[in-house]
């Protein structure tokens, strides 16, 4: 077995939560996408605190083999793309934009890796230069893609929709379908797309699901899906998330002077 520490490092950017018990501010990521790094990607995960006054963006990067980008209950706050104010009631997380968006463009200047899931495709596409739709399902021609609020996690978590891949781009190429199953959860999507960035999928209401970085020094890759859930038994998730593995494992050599293999 691999020893972790030979293994490439990912960061993994932390939401801020405030806990019904407790006033002080937590920081955390979801076991389910730390997992998903140790075992899609074979990755060592590594949860970066939300504390973007702290950092130098540059150095952090430096020190980076991947970055991956969870969901998360707050959405990315409309000014840091031209948007319109969020209403008062708003779930807002601060800390978590002004650490992320900074990062991933660091990220990206290095040619470290970075992988989005769900709000992680909106942060990649906001961080690079594109917007948001705020509420999707408000769209005309668009569906109401939000998480059921009846149920338990497997039925709020089980595959939603179908997408569209774009014909031998990346998507279709891993998964070796024009169409598949993903789990597509959320209220916020893409809009204008970044510059740079391929649209890989969309569901059959047109909305943006995956993109990609196509002048990227490194794998850039963002999906609205939730692929750290089972992702063994999706054709395309798995193979993103050994995808971004190989990546991470080639800027780790990169950045050591050793070759890492994967187990």
């Amino acid at each position: 077995m691999q020893n972790n520490l030979s293994k490439p490092l990912v960061g993994i950017p932390a939401s801020q939560i405030f806990l019904p018990s407790n006033s002080m501010a937590q920081h955390g990521a979801g076991e389910r996408y730390i997992r998903a790094v140790a075992d899609g990607a074979g990755a060592m995960p590594m949860v970066i605190p939300a504390l973007a006054e702290d950092y130098d963006f540059a150095d952090l990067a430096s020190r980076l083999d991947g970055l991956m980008l969870t969901g998360g209950r707050a959405n990315v706050e409309p000014h840091h793309y031209n948007g319109p104010p969020f209403p008062e009631d708003e779930v807002r997380d601060p800390p978590r934009d002004n650490t992320v968006l900074p990062l991933v463009r660091a990220c990206v200047e290095q040619g470290v890796p970075v992988f989005g899931s769900c709000r992680g495709i909106q942060e990649i596409n906001v961080a690079m230069g594109g917007t948001l739709h705020y509420r999707v399902h408000e769209v005309d021609g668009f569906n109401d893609h939000r998480m059921p609020r009846e149920g338990d996690l497997e039925h709020k978590f089980s595959d939603r929709h179908l997408v569209v891949t774009l014909e031998n781009g990346l998507f279709h190429k891993l998964c070796g379908a024009r169409e598949i199953m993903v789990n597509s959860l959320h209220a916020q999507a893409v809009d204008t797309v970044a510059p740079g960035f391929e649209i890989e999928c969309v569901s059959l209401d047109g909305v943006t699901e995956g993109i990609r970085h196509t002048s990227s020094k490194a794998f850039c890759v963002g999906v609205q899906w939730h692929a750290e859930w089972r992702f063994d038994d999706n054709a395309l998730s798995l193979g993103l998330w050994r995808e971004f593995g190989d990546a991470c494992r080639e800027r780790a050599g990169l950045r050591t002077g050793k070759k890492i293999a994967a187990e």
